[in-house]
This record gives structure tokens, sequence and C-alpha cells, in this order.
């Protein structure tokens, strides 16, 4: 794709403001509380590895091989840091995302085969059906000149699919509570508390966490009566990822998932699926308006496609500027956009001794702006994901090695058939001084929302 001559070289999407050095204490708990991105040193986008000490050992790590090593070679050794626990855990107790060692490898392997591709496919109707739905509602401004936030329009997309895909159709599913619920759960605990930074254990209280207690409750409620409602009528005709789970069993022990072992697994699934989508799709349009010579090569490609139809997994092969804005969408916008985990055993990372119960940090917003891996970091390039030459530990929207997101193909489906199906039929156009603040509390969001206008294509 040609980009036009004209275009400003210094025009870049919004960016996170990173600090100018490592923090100490107080600064990094002031930081992490209002953005965590923002206790990333700017340092880290150019060096592989920086060490400090806020009551605790931690280190960051840029540097791929290193990366594979800790997320790869020796993934038992560096489990997920206490933080990652203490906020997902009372939610989804010890489904996939929490669980370690082999309670992690046999849900796993019962899990797996619900992902299979054949499977995600056979869900995409339910991508399509959403992708029309959100169509319509934002038909409804379309040309007024009134400028919508599609972030929240993006919520609701996703979360119609999740909903769909996890308890299709069911009536004993109280969609809007537990979307509620949600948004609570992460409000109120997903914020880094001191006792975190200095590593305490987790039996000591984190005052505003437990404010929480009620919440999961409810959350927790709203799952085990649409399971135990599903077991009495009996499965779907056509699965949906309720039966599908419910049906799963490891396959080297036949174990299969006790009722609340399924709850855990579906609030999981429901929290992370619905959440990081939203916001891939939302990033993704703000960079299309960002950019419309962009935005303008990928209508015209999903257009001669799809024609006045909605997006099938078929069209995908052929849309492939759709799926390079989804990519640069995750690179700019990780949704899990810092990730950490704690030393087992003594280490070494690039010469820098890790000692046991130290904290290694996985800045994947640094990684993904880093000067030594990423030509032009910062700017907005979909084109680079064409013929991609950049190490496969230098990209991880969804992580990598045997922990990878399990739902990555579910997502990046989702992602590309309700994006290209909105850019075959709408222009967004950017409102001046309206743009987000990359903000991350459990995900990387956008703060203030992305509001656009929007006209019929």
């Amino acid at each position: 794709m040609q980009r036009s001559a004209s275009a400003s070289p210094r025009a870049l999407p919004a960016r996170a403001s990173l600090a100018e050095k490592p923090l100490g204490i107080l600064p990094s708990l002031r930081a992490a509380r209002r953005n965590l991105l923002e206790i990333i040193p700017e340092l880290a986008t150019h060096a592989p590895i920086i060490s400090g000490n806020t009551g605790a050992r931690w280190h960051m790590v840029m540097d791929p091989d290193s990366l594979r090593h800790v997320l790869k070679t020796r993934v038992e050794d560096y489990p997920k840091s206490l933080v990652t626990k203490l906020i997902l855990g009372p939610a989804v107790g010890e489904g996939l995302f929490v669980a370690e060692g082999a309670e992690w490898r046999w849900q796993r392997r019962a899990a797996s085969p619900v992902f299979a591709a054949r499977n995600m496919e056979a869900l995409a109707p339910v991508m399509q059906a959403a992708a029309e739905a959100s169509a319509r509602r934002i038909e409804a401004t379309a040309g007024t000149g009134r400028a919508i936030d599609l972030h929240q329009e993006m919520v609701a997309a996703t979360f119609e699919v999740i909903s769909d895909v996890t308890f299709s159709g069911d009536e004993g599913f109280d969609r809007a509570a537990i979307h509620a619920a949600i948004d609570a759960y992460i409000a109120q605990t997903a914020r880094v508390s001191i006792l975190d930074l200095f590593a305490l254990p987790a039996w000591i209280p984190r005052p505003h966490r437990m404010i929480s207690a009620g919440v999961v409750r409810d959350l927790k409620a709203h799952a085990d009566r649409a399971i135990e409602a599903r077991r009495a009528v009996g499965a779907k005709d056509v699965p949906d990822l309720l039966d599908l789970l419910d049906r799963a069993q490891d396959p080297e022990t036949g174990r299969e998932m006790s009722p609340a072992e399924l709850r855990d697994n579906l609030l999981t699934f429901i929290v992370a699926g619905h959440e990081t989508t939203a916001l891939t799709l939302a990033w993704a349009l703000y960079l299309s308006a960002f950019d419309p010579q962009v935005q303008e090569a990928a209508r015209a490609q999903a257009q001669a496609v799809l024609g006045a139809r909605s997006t099938t997994v078929a069209d995908l092969e052929n849309l492939p500027l759709t799926a390079q804005i989804v990519n640069e969408s995750l690179r700019l916008y990780p949704p899990a956009g810092f990730l950490s985990r704690t030393a087992q055993k003594p280490d070494r990372l690039l010469g820098r001794e890790i000692r046991k119960g130290d904290t290694v940090m996985l800045p994947i917003y640094a990684l993904h702006r880093h000067h030594a891996l990423w030509d032009d970091p910062d700017a907005f390039r979909p084109e680079r994901f064409a013929n991609p030459t950049h190490d496969r530990f230098a990209f991880l929207p969804f992580g990598a090695g045997p922990r990878i997101c399990i739902g990555a193909g579910f997502a990046l489906q989702e992602a590309q058939i309700i994006l290209a199906t909105l850019l075959a039929r709408f222009r967004f156009t950017a409102v001046p001084g309206r743009a987000p603040v990359p903000e991350m509390i459990l995900t990387t969001r956008p703060r203030g929302g992305v509001w656009l206008t929007v006209e019929r294509a």
C-alpha cells in the first residue's frame, strides 16, 4: 500500500507517558494505581533488561531470547506472580488463567480440543450476528455529525458474542447482571496495592479487594445457576462453549471438570474473551480513523470481498488488510500490556542474577515499541505485518509458549469478522481533541473512550 508523501512523519497515534527513569516505592505505587503503564521506564523501549528494588527485587525483560527462556524453556520455574493471582483468583478460582503445574496441565489438555479451529468456525455465525447488530446501532448515528463512543459499542458487541457462544439463548443467564458484575469486579480489585509491591503474602488483607467479595459471590452465583439450568435440560443441538467444556475430558486421565472447575473456566473465558477483543476492536477503529488512507484501503478491500453482507470465516483469507490492522492494534495497544512472573529457582538472564522470589516483569507495551525490535515503533504501520520478519517473542499479545492464550484464535476471528463488516459499511473520523489515552489497570483501555463520527461508506 502506497503512503501519501504529504503525510506528516511526526503524526503518531496516542501513546502512554512512560516514566523518565525507574521509580522508587511510593512513586511506583502512585503510578500503578493511576495507570500501570506509567511504572514502565522509557528506557525499557531501548534496553534489553532493567532491574530494581521497590522493597522486593524485580527485573523488566524486553529481550526476545530471554522472554523465550521465561515463557517457554523454563516456564515451570516462572509461574504467574502473586499480584496476578490476587487480582483474578477470587473471580476465576483455579481456572486455566491462574492454575499452575499439574492442575493447569490437565485443564489445558481437556480444554484444548474445545478451541480447535473447527469449533471456532462453527461459532462464527454468532460473531456475524453481533457484527450486524453493531452495524444497526451505528447506523442510527451515521451521517448525523454526532460523535459516538466506539469503545462502548465494541464492549456491547463482544459481550453479545461471548454470552451467546457461552450460554446460547439461555433465558436463565442474566446478561446485564453478569456484565455489570464483571465491570464492578475489575474496578474494585485491579488496582495495585503497596502490599503487592512489597510482595507480601496473600493472607494479608488488601482492603480494596475485600470490598469486591459480594460482587464475586454474585458473579459465581449467576454462572452456577446457568450451568445447573443447562444440565437440567441437556446440551444444545449445536453445542456452545458451555456444552463443549462440560463434555471435555483430559485425554490422558479421562478426568472431567467439576461444576466449580467448569464455572471458573467459563468465567475466565467470559472475562478475558469479552474484554480483550472489545479493546482490540476499539483501538483498531481509533487507528483506522487516525490514518484515513489505511482505512480507505481496508474498506475498498472489504467492499470488494463482502459487498453488502457481513464477514464470514471463509472471507478472512481474502481480507489481509483487516488482519494487519488488527495485529498492528495488538502491537501498539496490547490488551495485556504488562505481565509478571515470580522466579522459583535461581537463574541468570542476560548475565543478570535472578534470585528465587524475584519478580520478573514482562512489559509487553514496551516490548512492542522497542527500538531495537521494531522499525519506527510508535508509528501505525499495519503493512509491517504483511510479510512479518520480527522475532516470535517480540510480539506477545497473547503470550507464548505452553501458556499462550487458549482463546487467541477465537479472539482474532471475532475481531476480524466485526472489523471488516464495519469498515465496509462506514467511514470513521477522529474527533479533534478527543484522542484516547492508553491506560492500563487490568487491561489497556482507552481512557476517555474512542469518540468518532461516522458516515455511511
